[in-house]
């Protein structure tokens, strides 16, 4: 559908007057004065009123055309077994750390949880999932869909650096039960990523965990990283990439009482296997039956529009080249 060129029917009455002031004057040669003054007071004639009609008609059904008009045929409802789930995911500068592997190759964190997510994603169903990312400040990166093409694509666009450095848990906890609070879902429930440690936001880890028991909402936290150290990309003073050692802080003791407070649970992954089987068990949640009108077809209306508009402004000239043609 492209509604937008509906817009152009505006014009039509504008056109309408254009082309009832359209033509020359008439220069015929009459017998007499009489015959004159009679001719004089017919200002229009019914053949152009005919025309007018056809021509505005022809306009009115190419515009329709224009806008892609189609409709939805073999509708039916599909009972859906899913839930509601948020995907709050970490991409702080940490989340570059050097310390899991994807096709057997070294890799960073986020790219690993990006191809776990997108496994995840495939199992699900019809769930409504959406996408919440954090570092210093959270943002939507997608609402609550069913369109899972949609949302694996917003998933691939996750990057590091697209907004302040640091780790706003709480704050991330606090966007996504908004999201969240709105959904008309019995279950409903929160996967929250991090590597790190809560240090930005206004928002305190434990505080929105509480909103969110408030609003019946699970939180799944995972904590991301091997343990110890790991590597991670830096540059030094010369613009050049390498590689320094980064002591792996997670606080696994705050992102247990989110998850308990909650009802929820809280996993530690320190490879991608690990974090594989944490989404995997995430996946054997309770599930809710819900019914979702689908549509498996559409059918377009483009030609049904097209093909009459354009027969009826060729009727048009014809009428005016031939038995209406008027003469100057």
């Amino acid at each position: 559908m492209h509604p937008q060129w509906l817009g152009l029917l505006a014009l039509l009455p504008i056109i309408a007057w254009w082309r009832s002031r359209m033509g020359s004057s008439t220069a015929l040669v009459i017998p007499s004065t009489m015959d004159a003054a009679a001719l004089g007071k017919q200002s229009r004639s019914r053949a152009g009123s005919v025309l007018l009609g056809i021509f505005l008609l022809g306009l009115t059904l190419l515009v329709i055309a224009l806008a892609r008009p189609r409709y939805g045929s073999g509708s039916s409802d599909v009972e859906a077994s899913g839930i509601d789930i948020m995907l709050v995911v970490d991409v702080s500068g940490s989340m570059e750390a050097m310390d899991f592997e994807l096709h057997g190759k070294a890799s960073n964190r986020l790219e690993v949880v990006k191809d776990v997510l997108s496994s995840f994603l495939t199992q699900r169903g019809n769930d409504k999932i959406g996408i919440v990312a954090f570092a210093g400040l959270p943002y939507l990166v997608s609402p609550l869909t069913t369109d899972h093409t949609f949302v694996e694509k917003r998933i691939e666009s996750l990057q590091i650096g697209q907004v302040e450095d640091g780790t706003a848990i709480g704050t991330a906890i606090a966007s996504a039960a908004r999201h969240l609070e709105v959904s008309e879902a019995k279950s409903k429930i929160m996967i929250l990523l991090t590597d790190g440690v809560n240090n930005a936001g206004p928002v305190n880890p434990l505080t929105a965990s509480e909103a969110a028991k408030a609003l019946k909402i699970k939180i799944y936290s995972v904590g991301v990283g091997t343990r110890g150290e790991a590597p991670i990309p830096v540059q030094d003073g010369w613009g050049r990439t390498r590689m320094a050692r980064m002591k792996v802080e997670i606080d696994e003791e705050m992102l247990q009482k989110i998850s308990e407070s909650t009802q929820g649970r809280y996993y530690r992954a320190t490879d991608r296997a690990s974090l594989e089987t944490i989404y995997q068990e995430i996946d054997q949640l309770e599930k809710t039956e819900r019914k979702i009108k689908k549509y498996q077809r559409y059918d377009e209306w483009f030609l049904a529009f097209l093909l009459p508009g354009m027969m009826l402004l060729y009727l048009d000239w014809s009428l005016r080249h031939t038995r209406w043609r008027t003469i100057p």
